[in-house]
């Protein structure tokens, strides 16, 4: 009975991974096909991604993508961690309420933010284009900074701060040197995940960029109607990048404990 159980979960788990990434297998598996075909794989070719990096629209949109997720993430990361290591030393009764009021944007519909978004900078009469777009990403991006810094602030001693401050520490010199390197590993979650929403963003970018200034999510909708396999050339790439940086991610942390370890070991060898 323990022996089938075991079975059906592998066969439900195989099935769940299937579901998730053979769409992606086909998409990076027909970016190398000879043909226009979607079905038919007639041959291995590199051709779309040649004619992907000579498209000039499509350039300009993947550089305005990273452009816009780069800043979006650099600047609510610190704006992020800033507010999160300020709610930790504030009252109970207003970080509470940030919290609440942080979680609002996260909660909300992105075409309910969209639409925000779009009647704020028209009513000021702001031109939208891509400091617009770049203001958007900022702003949703920073609740999810918040969110994850807010753990690690919660599991760090609330006198360490005050003891660097004794031991001759500026209040600057403690934010640096004391209590943002314990909650690094949080400021980098926030950062991956800002980053991410805003590479990937596309309503919120629909309603708030303008005329010649588009994302990849905005060209992709607007090239899906027609055949064209530079899109899976364009998509296998993104899938690349994900991949190297979500292995850079896991692997150097790995090697630095590793690399630890092993001065720890041969400085214990050495006393001994």
């Amino acid at each position: 009975m323990e022996k089938e159980t075991k079975l059906h979960e592998r066969l439900y788990l195989w099935l769940l991974l299937a579901f998730f990434y053979l769409p992606i297998f086909y998409v990076v598996l027909f970016s190398f096909n000879q043909s226009k075909s979607l079905s038919n794989f007639t041959g291995f070719s590199l051709q779309w991604y040649e004619k992907m990096f000579k498209d000039r629209m499509i350039m300009e949109a993947i550089g305005y993508t990273v452009l816009c997720a780069v800043l979006a993430t650099i600047i609510s990361t610190i704006v992020g961690t800033i507010t999160a290591i300020g709610l930790s030393k504030s009252r109970k009764v207003l970080r509470e309420t940030v919290n609440q009021v942080n979680n609002l944007p996260m909660l909300n519909p992105d075409i309910v933010t969209a639409i925000g978004f779009m009647l704020f900078f028209t009513s000021l009469q702001i031109k939208t284009g891509f400091m617009t777009m770049l203001l958007a990403h900022i702003a949703f991006c920073i609740p999810y900074v918040i969110l994850s810094v807010m753990p690690k602030l919660r599991t760090l001693d609330p006198n360490i701060a005050e003891a660097a401050l004794d031991l001759g520490c500026t209040p600057l010199q403690a934010l640096y040197k004391v209590i943002i390197p314990q909650i690094m590993p949080g400021i980098i979650s926030g950062a991956l995940v800002a980053f991410t929403m805003s590479f990937d963003d596309f309503v919120i970018s629909l309603f708030t960029t303008g005329p010649g200034v588009s994302n990849i999510s905005i060209y992709v909708y607007g090239a899906v109607k027609r055949v064209n396999p530079t899109i899976n050339a364009l998509s296998s790439i993104i899938v690349y990048v994900i991949t190297i940086v979500l292995i850079v991610v896991n692997v150097v942390p790995m090697i630095r404990e590793r690399k630890e370890r092993r001065n720890e070991t041969i400085n214990e060898r050495a006393l001994s």
